[in-house]
């Protein structure tokens, strides 16, 4: 680990094209503060004017799903059945069901 890594956090970047709708991560970088971060993710990743929005992010305030639990994390609730339309009674005069 290098001096500057074991001082300043490390922050995750999410820029917004002009073209896109979301921020996509785009890489990593580190920063003495949240407002250098903005200045430096601006720098790195947005060179060419393609940049809308730069969102930057401490990497330790991130917390994420892992891989492993993608099954049971997304898997449909069946035991929720008041979830399915099998218990409601559909008016006749509701179009389009």
């Amino acid at each position: 680990m290098t001096h500057l890594e074991a001082e300043w956090p490390l922050y995750e970047v999410f820029v917004r094209g002009k073209r896109g709708l979301n921020h996509v991560h785009v890489g990593s970088l580190h920063a003495a503060d949240d407002q250098m971060a903005v200045r430096h993710a601006r720098d790195v990743y947005t060179r060419r004017n393609e940049g809308v929005s730069i969102w930057v992010v401490r990497s330790a305030d991130i917390t994420a799903s892992s891989p492993d639990e993608k099954d049971p994390l997304f898997a449909p609730a069946g035991d929720k059945v008041y979830r399915h339309p099998t218990f409601y009674d559909i008016p006749a005069d509701v179009p389009h069901m």
